[in-house]
Parts: structure tokens; sequence; C-alpha cells
């Protein structure tokens, strides 16, 4: 992968919540104040993979004809599909309706949705607009996203940075309380829910798509991928700071 200049933001906040602080009684010791600590990092990363939706429909009024047609076309967009390297291919969202006209049945009409998706964007265009043209299939939608290892690799990278920005929170409310020390209690980490992919198109560039299929313009654009950190920090003047 070539190297990017990533840009990195950190966002950090404090809610305190300090244990009720009274004075030792029956010879119990005071118990110490408690703050809960949340931090984060964020980083911007390009997308790296792609996801294109294509449907083959057909209409006849026979219900047999117009689903063997649809079977035909899928067959021959999969054949041409499955031979791109390094993509993924589906099929799914078969649907079969009766079309109805004037109050009488008319028509059937036969929808099969197929799903391509992988890292080589220049050879996915291309393929999609061949099948539109070669094959009568349609474009539903395309849209970008992050590749699980690239946000596996970025969280870990990231990991590191929204602790460091924690334990500084910890610290700066450990000297706001006027007390030399503390520790960590129970902590949390939790990486940001990656975004499920889905078609983006509307539909006068559907139609577009249909009457005039050509090699779509990709601009993959960039997902935000983050850490969060969150957890008690237990303020203890007799301990060394952080520890």
């Amino acid at each position: 992968m070539n190297r990017r200049n990533i840009a990195l933001k950190t966002l950090a906040f404090l809610c305190v919540v300090p244990a009720a602080v009274t004075h030792a009684q029956d010879g119990q010791p005071a118990p110490v104040p408690v703050v809960t600590v949340s931090a984060s990092s964020t980083t911007t990363v390009p997308n790296d993979r792609l996801h294109a939706w294509l449907r083959a429909e057909a209409e006849n009024p026979s219900a047999a004809a117009a689903a063997a047609e649809v079977n035909a076309r899928v067959a021959r967009v999969l054949a041409k599909l499955k031979a791109l390297p390094d993509a993924q291919v589906s099929t799914s969202g078969y649907t079969s309706q009766q079309v109805v006209e004037k109050g009488k049945p008319a028509r059937w009409r036969i929808v099969q949705t197929i799903k391509v998706e992988g890292r080589d964007f220049a050879a996915i265009g291309d393929a999609v607009a061949r099948v539109q043209a070669e094959d009568g299939a349609l474009l539903s939608g395309i849209s970008f996203g992050v590749s699980d290892e690239l946000r596996r690799r970025t969280q870990d990278a990231i990991t590191e940075q929204a602790i460091a920005a924690w334990r500084a929170r910890a610290q700066a409310a450990a000297h706001g309380f006027g007390i030399a020390g503390w520790r960590a209690g129970r902590i949390t980490i939790q990486a940001g829910d990656p975004v499920r992919p889905y078609p983006m198109m509307a539909r006068g560039d559907m139609a577009m798509a249909a009457a005039a299929p050509a090699p779509v313009p990709l601009e993959a654009g960039t997902t935000e991928v983050s850490v969060s950190v969150s957890g008690e920090a237990i303020l203890d003047g007799a301990r060394a700071a952080g520890r």
C-alpha cells in the first residue's frame, strides 16, 4: 500500500463521578474519589474496497419464460464477474412479481440481484460496464468501504494513542482534585463499528446507467476509523501518579 499522510485527531472528554467523601466513621477509612474518564482517537483512511450491485430483470406474460431469461442473463454476468482476479461475487434478492394493469394480470416481472466487491476499482468498473452493454444487466448502485484487514491494522495503530489520551485525562483529573496519584479501575476499549456497504444511486442515475452503459467514474473517498477508551481512575494520594 502506498504511503499516505494520515491526519490524526484525538478527542477526549472527562465525566467526573466522585465517590462520596465522608469523615471516617466507626474506624472505617473514608472512600477514595473515583472519576470516569473517556478518550478516543480517530484517523481517516482511504477506502480500499468497492461494492457494486447489479440486477437482471425480465418481463413476460409467462412466469417461466421470464425466469428463464433472468437465469440465463445472471449466468452470463456471473461468468464474467467471477473471472475478475481478487473479486467476490454473490447473488441475492430474487423476486417474482405479477404486474397488474387495468385490474387484470398483464405479465410477470422477475428480478435477480448480483453483487461484486473487491480492491481493483478499475477492473470492476470496466466489468460492470461490460455486463451492462453485453448482457443487459442494470447497475443498481456502488459504494466504497474499508477492508477488514485495513480496519484492524488502523485500529491497532491508534489504540495506543487512545490509551495515552485516557491516561493524560486521568492524570489531569487527579491534579485538578489536588491528589498526587491515581490507579486504573475497570476500563473498556471499544472500536467503532464498521459501516455496512449499501448501494448509493438515485433513480435518475439508474435510468442513465441502463440507457447508456459506460465505465463509471470512481472516487473512493475516505472513512474514519476510531477507538475509544472509557473507565475508572481511582484517585489515591498514597500512590505515585499513573500507577
